[in-house]
């Protein structure tokens, strides 16, 4: 019955601490249709890293996301 209560105890502490985390909010979102997109770099799937100003006045840029695509598993 003690090693019940404790593990009771123990999961009820590592629960609120972890809902006692804050995570910080995002910063507004400022671009509207039309704007120019910000600048950042991703990987390829040859692990390079590309930025979009690469590209920027000399081709057109579509970005694909495909959730768990190269992972591996």
């Amino acid at each position: 019955m003690k090693k019940l209560l404790l593990l009771f105890f123990t999961v009820g502490l590592f629960a609120l601490s972890a809902f006692g985390q804050a995570t910080p909010a995002p910063p507004p979102m400022t671009l509207k249709v039309g704007d120019m997109a910000p600048d950042f770099t991703l990987p390829d799937t040859a692990g390079n890293k590309v930025k979009l100003s690469d590209f920027r006045g000399k081709n057109n840029v579509v970005l694909a996301f495909f959730v768990l695509a190269f992972t591996g598993g």
